[in-house]
């Protein structure tokens, strides 16, 4: 089988997450950096790693690498690069995106535009062509400049994989499916302990925590751009990489995750995004209020992503919001709280100084992940025989 080094951007603060999931998967790590890990793999690694996946954002396969301070080393550092070992005569290329920090090179735009010229060069001398169709597979290609050291990717999986596929209606400020996923793996939680999200929004953190609970590949059920690279990748790869994730999925699973919106609209959303993910038959979704927060099992979790105010006009009921959560948590004086926020004063309004936190980036907004831990569990004890 081909190897490939492939390249997996990820939220900046979760690469060691990252990095834990790719090691479950068999596969060796070359290289972890601020918001990506790259690993060793072949045809199966690259199908499995798309599957699979729940932190990363894409698989890029890595194409090549080159120093470049001036435009005229861009061109010939790309030009360089052995394209027609992925793209054929009618393949649709372009450079998807660039990013640039630190370095000399630093206008995306032309970046881009030289990073294509390049190639349409070095292809045409392949294909003894002037002209390209671009009618056929697509190549998106995706570069990334650090003090003036070029990296270059090409994009196997179009869709951010945060697109599961399942969320066709969402919130106001929903958050990304992979960042849920990351907060619950952040915790100690497992299906056998009761979890609750009292601001669920469209569903996203109550239903990737049923997603785990049975088992169930975050990418089951969506399509990838390499599936059409059919030279590079055998179809059966991909169909043994699915097969696999189906064999895995337990929907005899029967976790306690429930989820709580004030808004009527929120919980049939919600309800909705379980039925299209297949797990709807394993969360309790209802319309409640933060106020109304209670369970009467102990040690259990609040994963939550609630409101930071950050449209002006809600800003000033997040004094009162935060200081009804800290009311309602230790109420559950055995459960640990889990929270994702950008509000400044979230622990003195929650009354109590995180045990934890955790610098992470929603989207471009920095926020912090607040981790008030519980007490853990005793632990059952297994009967013993007398002797006679």
């Amino acid at each position: 089988m081909r190897r490939f080094e492939l390249i997996v951007p990820c939220h900046f603060g979760m690469e060691s997450l990252l990095k834990r999931e790719i090691d479950d998967l068999g596969y060796d790590i070359t290289e972890v950096a601020d918001g990506r890990v790259t690993f060793m793999g072949d045809e199966e690694a690259l199908c499995r790693a798309n599957i699979f996946l729940r932190t990363g954002e894409r698989i890029l396969v890595k194409a090549g690498e080159f120093q470049a301070e001036s435009f005229e080393e861009l061109f010939q550092g790309t030009k360089a690069i052995p394209w027609e070992e992925y793209i054929p005569e009618d393949g649709k290329f372009w450079v998807a995106k660039a990013a640039s920090v630190k370095s000399r090179l630093f206008s995306p735009s032309d970046i881009q535009s030289v990073m294509k010229k390049a190639m349409v060069e070095r292809l045409k001398g392949v294909y003894h062509v002037n002209w390209f169709p671009e009618e056929g597979a697509e190549f998106p290609v995706r570069v990334f400049l650090l003090k003036d050291r070029v990296t270059v990717g090409i994009d196997s999986t179009g869709v951010s994989l945060h697109k599961r596929g399942y969320r066709r209606l969402t919130a106001k400020a929903p958050i990304a499916e992979n960042l849920a996923a990351a907060l619950i793996m952040l915790t100690p939680w497992n299906g056998e302990r009761v979890l609750v999200d009292p601001f669920c929004g469209s569903g996203t953190i109550p239903i990737e925590a049923a997603m785990m609970a049975a088992n169930m590949a975050p990418g089951m059920h969506r399509s990838f751009t390499a599936q059409s690279w059919g030279h590079v990748i055998p179809q059966k790869v991909w169909q043994d990489a699915l097969e696999e994730a189906e064999d895995l999925v337990d929907l005899g699973v029967k976790p306690d995750i429930q989820g709580y919106d004030i808004d009527d609209e929120m919980v049939s959303i919600s309800r909705a995004n379980a039925r299209l993910a297949g797990v709807e038959g394993m969360i309790h979704f209802q319309r409640r209020g933060i106020d109304q927060l209670s369970h009467p099992k102990k040690y259990g979790f609040i994963i939550t992503n609630p409101p930071y105010g950050e449209r002006l006009h809600d800003k000033e009921e997040m004094p009162s919001l935060y200081r009804m959560i800290g009311e309602k948590f230790r109420q559950l004086d055995s459960w640990s709280l889990y929270l994702i926020s950008a509000y400044e004063e979230a622990q003195r309004d929650i009354g109590r100084k995180a045990d934890r936190n955790r610098k992470i980036y929603n989207g471009m907004m920095k926020a912090y992940y607040y981790q008030f831990l519980g007490p853990k569990p005793p632990r059952e004890r297994r009967g013993t025989q007398e002797r006679v």
